[in-house]
């Protein structure tokens, strides 16, 4: 039997339980809109999960400690960086 990506066990906290993963998903979309295009689902839960709900929410965090979140990637750095830049902002110095 082929295992299923779903089926695997998961180091993240919050996808690990089904009753935490649904409930950032559920945040997720309703902040999606407010944040740079094209993030992936592991992306906006972190974010969700950290409280950040729209693109001036980075400017209150270092990007040192946006990369260290479980599900921020390079790809999603890079995304958020050339948003930040097109608005006039950064981050967190």
């Amino acid at each position: 039997m082929t295992e299923r990506k779903s089926d695997r066990h998961s180091n993240c906290p919050i996808t690990a339980d089904p009753l935490t993963r649904e409930e950032a998903n559920r945040t997720t979309a309703a902040i999606k809109d407010n944040l740079p295009a094209g993030l992936a689902q592991p992306a906006l839960r972190a974010l969700a999960t950290v409280g950040i709900k729209s693109l001036t929410d980075f400017t209150k965090i270092r990007e040192s400690d946006l990369a260290r979140l479980h599900g921020i990637g390079p790809n999603a750095l890079a995304k958020i960086k050339a948003a930040l830049i097109e608005e006039g902002l950064s981050f967190l110095a």
